[in-house]
């Protein structure tokens, strides 16, 4: 599959083309729940920092708090923005919409890739108001 494919059979909701493979199976693996193969795109000792957590480090704890925390998530990536600083890596900004049954809420995805291009560093940032944060935190803590 091109990676045109690949963006169309992705993000058929969005109008984004994003540049990195890595980062458009990482939006595809997470929406098909294939969170074994999301944390194979890792680098061995990647972190993902997720709101509300502490960081979760290596590619089997990333497998796991993706099963418990994104089930029944959908990921809508809308506008990327790339820059690459003086190592080369490559830091990638991808803001869209997060859906799930209870809830909708505005996302940044910051990723920072090696050079190999796999993802070393994914922070997601909630881009909500005070309020709705606040709501996020109380539902999170609701269904637990």
């Amino acid at each position: 599959m091109t990676a045109t494919n690949i963006n169309q059979a992705v993000l058929s909701q969005s109008e984004i083309e994003i540049s990195t493979p890595n980062i458009i199976n990482y939006f595809r693996t997470i929406n098909q729940e294939k969170f074994s193969d999301t944390a194979a795109l890792f680098a061995d000792n990647g972190v993902l920092l997720a709101p509300f957590e502490q960081p979760i480090t290596g590619r089997k704890a990333i497998a796991l708090y993706l099963q418990q925390e994104a089930s029944g998530m959908q990921l809508l990536p809308l506008r990327e923005t790339v820059t690459t600083d003086d190592t080369e890596a490559q830091q990638i900004i991808i803001k869209g919409k997060v859906k799930t049954a209870l809830f909708s809420v505005n996302v940044a995805w910051h990723f920072s890739l090696d050079r190999q291009q796999q993802i070393t560093t994914v922070k997601i940032k909630l881009l909500a108001s005070p309020q709705e944060l606040l709501g996020l935190q109380r539902a999170k803590t609701e269904n637990n």
